[in-house]
Formats: C-alpha cells, structure tokens, sequence
C-alpha cells in the first residue's frame, strides 16, 4: 500500500488530467466552474501530499481513537461544507432578490465551518502536552502570518497600488490561515521530532 502523500499526489495528478481532458472528450460542454473545481481539487491534493511527505511520521501524537474521532467529526463537516457552498453559490445565481433570504443562503456553508473547528478544537484539545505545543505554534504563525499579509494588502489597497474586492479579501482568509498552518506545523514539528 503506497503511503498516503503519494496516493495524494496520484489523486492530484488524475484532478488535472481529467481537467484539461475532459473539455475534449466530453460530448457536451463542460463548464469553466467544473474545470476550475477540478484544478482547486489537484492543487489541494498536490499541497496535502506535500505535506504528508514533509511531515515527520510521529507529528500527530494522537492515539487511534482520538484520530478516527477527529475524521468522524471532521470529514462530514467539510464534506457539508462543499455541498453548501455549491448550493449557497447556485443558489444565488439564480436570483433570490429579498435582502434576508440572500443573507441566510450566503450564510449557509457557515454552521459547517463551526462544525469543523470544533471538531479540530476537541483534538487539540485532547493530545498530549508536546503535539498541543506543535499546534498552538502553528496556529500562531499562521494567525500571524495571515495577519501580515491582510495588513499589507489594506495599505496597498489604500495606497492604490492593487484593487482587490473586499469580498474576495474576505472569504481567503479562512482558507489562507488553514494551508499557512498547515506549512507551519511542518516546520514546528520538525524541530520537535
């Protein structure tokens, strides 16, 4: 059984395949949101492999039950993540004009992300003293990190140097502070273990 960075990099590289395939061999067209989906998805495969491989073996000190609690908490969270956002975007687009029910459909992938951190809270939580170390580092530097470059980009922005969308600005940030952990925790851990 290959180890889980490369079945990682393996599901990365068939993302990107089927995406630049499937707009040739599909008999109906495929739409730019589907290749962009599968690019997101080879990106985040590529970058979860990356971490896998760099990472030391014993970084999640957690026991066996400890972990499988934390993916049965965690995973249907993201995976209610996805389904909502897809629908809260579809949504959307199709036109719900009054102001409350919009704010209600954007807000719908929200209880998800509870959902998730909670569960990432609970593990932290409940590992040993050296791997909550490792995480609060982490978090740290990518809270710091993150933070950094959101301040950077608002005095660009107020200098006029770039003109990003503050709704773009905003809905990164989440994402930006988990792949910044993610890097970071390689890092922390290694001087660690």
């Amino acid at each position: 059984m290959p180890k889980t960075w490369v079945r990682l990099v393996i599901a990365a590289v068939l993302c990107l395949a089927v995406a630049l395939v499937l707009p040739h061999v599909s008999p109906w067209p495929v739409s730019d949101f589907v290749i962009g989906i599968l690019y997101g998805f080879a990106a985040s495969f590529l970058f979860g492999g990356l971490l896998r491989w760099r990472m030391p073996d014993p970084c999640d000190s957690g026991t066996p039950a400890l972990r499988s609690r934390y993916l049965r908490e965690f995973l249907p969270a993201m995976a209610g993540y996805v389904v909502t956002l897809f629908l809260s975007v579809w949504l959307l687009k199709r036109g719900v004009d009054d102001p409350g029910l919009r704010a209600l459909v954007a807000l719908l992938p929200v209880p998800a992300i509870g959902m998730a951190l909670r569960a990432i809270i609970r593990y932290i939580r409940d590992v040993d003293e050296l791997q909550q170390r490792i995480e609060l580092e982490a978090v740290s530097f990518a809270a710091a990190f993150v933070s950094m470059v959101y301040v950077t980009g608002g005095f660009l922005q107020l200098a006029k140097v770039i003109d990003i969308p503050s709704a773009v600005a905003m809905i990164w940030v989440f994402p930006l502070i988990c792949a910044s952990y993610g890097l970071a925790k390689m890092v922390v851990a290694r001087r660690y273990l």
